[in-house]
């Protein structure tokens, strides 16, 4: 059998969107993943369905796999004939030891492509707002390891150099021997007053900085209890930090946000929270399940689709909609002569990959306003309704009262997503969630059946919209955000504005 290729891939240093182009294309291609502890597991749903997940990662004081036990599976995967995406913590030839898996490949005669990453050693330094190299400060840079090989006898760091002769230091996996590193380099001759930065869980939200001098840092960090991972950067680009730090002065920097919409929705709201700082965490509360309507659509396409209107109330409601007229052959010709409102820009943005238009979109983004504003007189008019099975009854009563022939199809319905509710409730238990956002009437629901009474207290909760807000505070909660504009962005924006507020008035 022909072997299959391994690819050498680097992840980059945490956050999912520094991984580059070419390695997520090989991500993806994968039929097998083998990946370390410091990668990004937001990156691992990247995988296609079928991809083997092959954890080997190894911690400080454990390991799941030997490096030489690693290198074996390599071989033993590709000689299988799969495609293999080693996925590795920044880069895999920066003390990844990439090239030792590189050399067992090329021994084993199994094909590999090394595919660089963007390296912790340079992104850490750079979200914490230190550039590792600056024209006034620092013309060298130096990336040395914390962790020598304890194997190759006494160490080959060269500390009268690195000490006098190097601009920027930047270590890697160095806080557990901080106080080695320090003492090396005060006693070849680096001034005490040397600026020092500790920068732990680089590009994360939950990235933490901590700056300090040769002379302090140790007992500072000994003070912080501050742990691994993190890097080390030594040199004046550190002074830097203060008029250059712009990550963790985001202002939704390190907040803890529970995102409850569908899993297939969840993404849009939780990369707008990642912009803003915040650490998402995406617990679905529902999901959404087509019904079957396909033998009353295709009576309605038999008697010629008879309706001036076609109102679509939700972006999952175009979705399914269409998709149906798709499987049965039809496309955006069906809707000849026929006009289209929505409500909201996501209703009407989902539209576009099918072609469509939204003739009427409303200023306020709810049924009352659809029906109040209409832009014709309803009487009269022939109206198809698409929507969830659950739906308010305010827009067909609105519009049949004013004299509107209306049909509603239930095209789709929600269902309840159980998730990993321990989990969840233990992070509430511990204080670990700073914000709940709900963008449905459903998921306020499911939540309370699902926790029941989890604490709450100091908890923002967020909601799109007014009648989402109304039903939480039926169900016992304090609602803190509501959305003016009712969309997901409309959301982030209130929830920024909310917590920017709280901060102003301390």
């Amino acid at each position: 059998m022909t072997p299959g290729t391994v690819y050498l891939v680097g992840a980059g240093p945490g956050e999912a969107g520094l991984i580059t182009v070419k390695g997520l294309r090989c991500l993806r291609a994968a039929d097998v993943v083998v990946y370390d502890r410091l990668v990004n597991p937001q990156l691992l749903r990247e995988a296609k369905p079928e991809a083997e997940l092959i954890y080997v990662g190894k911690a400080p004081d454990r390991q799941a796999f030997k490096q030489e036990e690693i290198n074996d599976l390599l071989v033993d995967l590709a000689r299988q004939g799969r495609t293999v995406c080693r996925l590795k913590g920044g880069d895999p030839f920066v003390f990844g030891r990439g090239g030792e898996e590189a050399e067992a490949l090329a021994a084993n005669g199994v094909p590999f492509e090394v595919v660089p990453g963007v390296t912790s050693a340079v992104a850490a330094p750079a979200y914490a707002g230190i550039p590792v190299t600056h024209r006034q400060w620092a013309s060298s840079l130096a990336f040395i390891t914390g962790h020598e090989d304890p194997t190759k006898g006494p160490s080959a760091l060269r500390w009268e150099q690195l000490a006098g002769g190097v601009d920027t230091l930047v270590f890697l996996m160095g806080v557990g021997r901080l106080p080695a590193i320090v003492e090396n380099l005060l006693r070849h001759g680096r001034d005490p007053r040397t600026p020092v930065a500790l920068v732990r869980w680089g590009t994360y939200p939950v990235q933490e900085t901590l700056v300090g001098t040769l002379g302090d840092i140790v007992e500072k960090a000994q003070v912080a209890n501050f742990q691994p991972p993190a890097v080390v950067v030594v040199g004046e680009v550190v002074r830097l930090r203060e008029k250059l730090r712009w990550f963790d002065t985001k202002p939704l920097f390190g907040q803890r946000v529970l995102v409850t919409r569908a899993r297939a929705q969840a993404s849009v709201l939780a990369e707008l929270l990642r912009e803003q700082g915040a650490q998402p965490i995406e617990f679905p509360l529902l999901r959404i399940v087509p019904l079957d309507f396909q033998a009353r659509l295709e009576e309605l396409l038999a008697a010629g689709f008879p309706f001036d209107w076609v109102l679509f109330t939700s972006a999952n409601g175009v979705t399914v909609f269409l998709e149906a007229l798709r499987k049965l052959g039809c496309d955006a010709r069906v809707f000849g002569g026929v006009k289209i409102g929505t409500i909201g820009p996501a209703t009407k943005e989902a539209l576009a990959p099918w072609g469509l238009k939204a003739d009427y979109c409303p200023r306020t983004f709810v049924a009352e306003q659809l029906a109040a504003e209409f832009p014709e007189p309803p009487q009269g008019l022939r109206i198809l309704l698409p929507r969830a099975r659950e739906a308010r009854e305010v827009l067909p009563r609105t519009l049949a009262e004013r004299g509107a022939r209306v049909e509603v199809l239930p095209v789709y319905q929600t269902v309840r997503e159980e998730g990993n509710v321990p989990a969840i409730q233990e992070q509430f238990q511990r204080g670990e969630i700073e914000v709940v956002t709900f963008t449905s009437s459903s998921s306020v629901r499911y939540f309370r059946e699902l926790l029941g009474e989890v604490p709450l207290a100091g908890v923002t909760i967020a909601c799109l919209g007014p009648q989402t807000a109304e039903t939480a505070r039926q169900l016992g909660l304090s609602v803190d955000v509501v959305a003016e504009e009712y969309t997901v962005p409309g959301l982030v924006r209130a929830l920024v504005q909310h917590v920017q507020r709280g901060k102003e008035h301390g």
